[in-house]
């Protein structure tokens, strides 16, 4: 039987170049470490795209769509509908998103993997129909392994065709009412957590919806009991077209030797269902910021990642990751275009 394609091995990082890029940072005219996680992400970049000054031009968005049969549980304060709505906002310009990536000259590319709008048909939209939204997984498992399957291979693609239009950073975000329920869901599978630990508001339910949340979120784990020690079956039974469409992103990234920027909540926990299946992705993630919802702070955690940015963001999107974009940017041109000591003609301190 041959290897799935998610388990085979990821491009390995320029140690050289890593190490070559941590030398030039100790000769730029400045304290040394002075410029913080600046300099450890300038040197990371360099590592993962092989020459000592890393760029961060070519940004490719892939933003990904799908329902949830969840929802049926009263787990959002959005109805269903907004997700095929948000789409159409996306392709006419005027979600967050597409603001953002309008202003980073990034290609924007919009997936619908299965809503429950029928006959849904939008120019500049990719629709896959996996199915109208996944079932809910407090009655049966979210999606068939076929389903699946195909929802991973969404994700892959996205990366393909970021690849063939040369970008060298992809972002990856999401869309569907009712997602943090089943993000938070795999979260709790996987960290072995309880719900109540990992769930929040999502769209703005108050305390006593997130409550109810929680205990939907038990009933689910409860149901699925037996078949949660294995990441994919746990994503295919709690997880959603869209996360699944992640998980297969992040991986694909890191065998194509694509940076990978990762937004909030459900993009982490996406992160982490990846890293679960091959954990050398790990490497080839850079995680953008640490989200309002509560359980972003634990999945962060258990990834032992520092986020950029802390402005309290729960919109999704791939909006957090996009802000984080200029910061990576800069943070090359600094490495890139400081003079050294030695060109500067400044005094380094005594050896």
């Amino acid at each position: 039987m041959s290897t799935p394609w998610w388990l085979k091995p990821c491009k390995p990082v320029d140690r050289d170049m890593q190490a070559a890029a941590g030398e030039h940072q100790q000769q730029l005219t400045k304290p040394a470490g002075s410029l913080g996680q600046l300099e450890a992400l300038a040197v990371q970049l360099a590592g993962l795209q092989g020459r000592l000054k890393p760029r961060v031009d070519q940004l490719w968005i892939g933003i990904f769509a799908g329902d949830h049969g969840v929802v049926a549980e009263g787990v959002s304060a959005y109805p269903q509908a907004v997700t095929g709505q948000m789409l159409h906002n996306f392709v006419s310009g005027g979600a967050a998103i597409s603001v953002l990536a309008r202003q980073l000259g990034a290609q924007l590319d919009v997936v619908d993997l299965g809503t429950v709008t029928p006959m849904l048909e939008l120019a500049g939209v990719r629709h896959l129909q996996l199915g109208a939204g996944t079932a809910n997984f407090v009655q049966a498992p979210a999606m068939s392994d076929s389903q699946g399957l195909r929802a991973l291979q969404a994700g892959r693609d996205s990366v393909l065709r970021a690849q063939a239009a040369g970008s060298e950073v992809f972002i990856g975000g999401e869309m569907g009412i009712g997602n943090t329920a089943s993000a938070s869901a795999v979260a709790s599978a996987l960290l072995a957590c309880p719900a109540s630990l990992l769930t929040g508001p999502g769209t703005g339910l108050d305390a006593a919806g997130v409550s109810h949340k929680a205990r939907v979120i038990e009933r689910a784990l409860a149901f699925h009991e037996g078949h949660l020690d294995d990441p994919l079956q746990t994503l295919f039974r709690l997880g959603g077209f869209e996360i699944a469409a992640l998980v297969g992103a992040y991986v694909a990234c890191a065998q194509e030797g694509i940076v990978a920027v990762v937004d909030g909540f459900i993009c982490t926990v996406a992160a982490m269902v990846a890293v679960r299946l091959n954990p050398q992705c790990r490497e080839w993630l850079v995680f953008s910021h640490r989200g309002a919802e509560q359980g972003h702070r634990h999945v962060l955690e258990s990834l032992q990642a520092e986020p950029l940015l802390d402005l309290g963001l729960r919109l999704g999107e791939g909006s957090g990751a996009a802000l984080a974009v200029p910061l990576m940017r800069l943070a090359c041109d600094l490495h890139g275009q400081m003079a050294t000591f030695a060109q500067a003609a400044v005094a380094d301190r005594p050896a």
